[in-house]
């Protein structure tokens, strides 16, 4: 069975030969530019300047032969701008720092620094609706972004026989409401300005259907894996109410995924971290196919409990191993244990893509990421 049959069948929730892999098949399901590096180095390959995918997290593009060794299944073709807007790194005294294709500054201390965060938000303070019409929003079209997919997509799909994911060109319509307004303002809206945000998620969501749209008109059925994210879970609750999800977002939510499931044949796999339990109901109701990363630490997601309620309607890409404190810090023995628990919650009855919680953090020993695929390899094997 090659790889991107084994993918459609676990989601479609068929049971292939084995549980199918993912390691950087997403910009968060991938790995730490650091971790990589060593990863390589134990593996015994010869290093290489890894591609940064995703220069926020400095999550890498994982290499050919990388794939190859740990028999990966899936394959990312286009990730979200940060990939390919063209970012020009300055220097701020003890930080470097750069603006992203939305003007949101990004800094990274120089030392010690293992990720960009945000410091400016272009429509921060007073705005109107008119602030955000003169705002100089990217082109969801521009040629850049498409480069080379269609031949690349078509690679993966008939000689290297992977599933082939796509992303978004940005992070979510929620998500980018609030990095452009900056948190304390974004929060000040939902509370008592829905129609300015939701005004600013609705000019995210017009990008999104315009990219969405030329990238089906490119690559059609080669399309196998349409990822999506939008984050507003914390680690015990969610940052906002179900009801305000439910108002506000879920509308927006279901007018992109029944595009994409207008245009394709694509599986919507949506990523949104913590403890997001309480709407999975309205996820798979709009048409979420597959959730990610099923942070299995966080409250109430429970690996068995999410696949005895939901494992008959919803995927699972993600959850294979905790990465807050087992990857990172356990021993190999550990990691195999808790590896053997997930797999063995999630996989009955196909339904599950096995991928560590989020990406592989820049602390995390090459021993322990081993130790997880030798179990994934022991464990993830269906009779």
């Amino acid at each position: 069975m090659n790889s991107r049959a084994r993918v459609l069948l676990a989601l479609n929730h068929k049971e292939p030969d084995r549980v199918p892999f993912d390691l950087g098949g997403t910009v968060v399901s991938g790995i730490h530019v650091r971790a990589y590096r060593a990863l390589r180095a134990y593996l015994g390959l010869p290093q290489v300047e890894p591609k940064l995918v995703d220069i926020f997290q400095l999550i890498v593009q994982v290499d050919d032969d990388v794939l190859d060794r740990l028999g990966v299944d899936v394959k990312n073709v286009a990730p979200r701008s940060s990939g390919t807007y063209r970012i020009e790194i300055k220097d701020m005294g003890d930080y470097t720092y750069f603006y992203d294709e939305f003007k949101i500054g990004w800094r990274m201390p120089k030392v010690g620094g293992l990720y960009y965060d945000m410091f400016d938000h272009p429509l921060a303070g007073p705005i109107t609706e008119a602030d955000v019409d003169r705002f100089p929003w990217p082109d969801p079209l521009d040629p850049s972004r498409f480069t080379g997919l269609w031949e690349k997509a078509r690679s993966v799909a008939e000689k290297e026989q992977r599933a082939v994911v796509v992303g978004s060109m940005s992070a979510g319509v929620l998500e980018i409401a609030a990095w452009t307004r900056g948190f304390a303002d974004y929060f000040a809206d939902l509370a008592g300005n829905e129609r300015l945000i939701g005004y600013i998620m609705d000019k995210v969501l017009e990008q999104k259907l315009a990219y969405w749209g030329k990238i089906f008109d490119l690559l059609g059925d080669y399309v196998d894996v349409a990822q999506e994210a939008d984050d507003f879970a914390g680690q015990d609750r969610m940052l906002i109410s179900p009801d305000t999800y439910r108002r506000l977002i879920k509308p927006r939510h279901k007018v992109l995924f029944d595009f994409i499931h207008s245009r394709s044949k694509a599986k919507v796999l949506f990523h949104s971290c913590g403890s997001v339990r309480p709407i999975i109901p309205d996820l798979i109701e709009i048409g979420v196919d597959a959730l990610n990363p099923v942070q299995v630490s966080a409250r109430g997601m429970d690996s068995a409990e999410l696949k005895r309620e939901y494992g008959k309607d919803l995927a699972f890409w993600g959850g294979g191993v905790d990465t807050q404190r087992i990857l990172c810090s356990g021993s190999p023995q550990e990691v195999r244990e808790e590896v053997k628990r997930r797999v063995q919650d999630l996989m009955p009855g196909g339904g599950f893509v096995f991928n560590t919680v989020h990406n592989i953090q820049a602390n995390v020993p090459p021993e322990n990421i081993m130790a997880m695929w030798e179990a994934l390899q022991e464990y993830g094997v269906y009779h």
